[in-house]
């Protein structure tokens, strides 16, 4: 029963980050590509994020990353909502680069949940 639940929660966070992806990662991401100064910021936000779930997080060696990491979106998200805030793409490109905090975090996590697919597809080398 635990591996069935453990399984259902794994699969509602790769569901909550999908949607994520779709509805900012893909835009920012490319913006990214495309403005080396933007890359940048969404790499440090990436980079917080994960510090953030490796040591501010009890118990988290249970968990896996991608539950961990749709938590923490979802706190975001709850949070902006309370506070009004609604999220428009930029329009163009240029736009990307005015930003605002959440929506450059938002893109850092759709970021850090493309490597943690990335790792886990990945071979273990033994063969």
């Amino acid at each position: 029963m635990k591996d069935l639940v453990s399984s259902w929660v794994e699969s509602s966070a790769r569901s909550t980050l999908s949607r994520l992806h779709e509805q900012i990662g893909v835009a920012g991401l490319a913006a990214a590509a495309a403005l080396p100064g933007l890359s940048a910021v969404f790499d440090q936000h990436s980079a917080a994020v994960r510090d953030i779930l490796a040591a501010g997080v009890e118990g988290s060696a249970a968990v896996a990353g991608v539950v961990l990491l749709a938590g923490y979106t979802r706190g975001l998200l709850d949070e902006a909502k309370t506070k009004g805030w609604t999220f428009r793409a930029p329009a163009d490109l240029s736009a990307w680069n005015t930003s605002d905090w959440l929506t450059a975090r938002l893109v850092g996590v759709c970021s850090l949940a493309a490597t943690m697919d990335d790792r886990r597809t990945q071979p273990t080398g033994n063969g």
